[in-house]
């Protein structure tokens, strides 16, 4: 069984902001499997779907904490089901990458992202696989605090659509092929 996590702040003020890109990304593939997320049990503080995506049956998490603490959470659910980091896959927005690009990898740094921080604190590893989507580098001066939790713009907003898209492809091959899914991934890294 794999785990996969779309990082988030949760609440109505946080939708469609570019720190949320990431439970775009797993609500897109629970909504082409047909499997709504749920309440997760009860030492869980997420919304949970199980779902028979690829030859194995997938858990995806949408955590209910702030992105900084969401580290707990992912750490309680691998315990509850007992699964290893190795079958983890994190998705999240990464301003160092250029917009609309993916990147998947495994391990790495945190690259500033407090939520990837708080995952390897509370994990105790980086070897986990990550997914990565480019939101760009905040203009001139802008905080990137505040940067990623603005909205994107309504231009960006149909670009984001297609990345969200392309993303869910690359979470769906991973589950079957996680060489052939960091493949896909380039491919956007390269011509998106």
């Amino acid at each position: 069984m794999h785990l996969v996590v779309g990082l988030r702040n949760p609440g109505a003020d946080y939708e469609g902001t570019r720190h949320n890109v990431g439970s775009e990304v797993v609500e897109r593939v629970l909504e082409r499997v047909g499997t709504p997320p749920g309440r997760a049990p009860s030492r869980i503080s997420g919304a949970i779907a199980h779902a028979g995506v690829g030859d194995h049956r997938t858990l995806f998490l949408l955590p209910f904490t702030f992105m900084n603490e969401n580290g707990r959470v992912v750490r309680s659910t691998l315990d509850y089901y007992k699964l290893e980091p190795t079958h983890l896959l994190v998705i999240h927005d990464d301003i160092d990458l250029p917009f609309g690009r993916l990147r998947l990898q495994v391990a790495g740094g945190s690259g500033g992202h407090n939520g990837v921080r708080s995952l390897e604190r509370a994990l105790g590893t980086k070897d986990f696989s990550r997914l990565k989507v480019g939101v760009g580098r905040p203009p001139g001066s802008l905080d990137p605090a505040d940067y990623v939790l603005r909205p994107f713009s309504k231009a960006e907003r149909r670009e984001v659509d297609l990345i969200v898209e392309d993303a869910a492809d690359v979470v769906e091959r991973w589950l079957e092929d996680r060489e052939r899914a960091q493949e896909q991934a380039a491919l956007r890294d390269r011509d998106g």
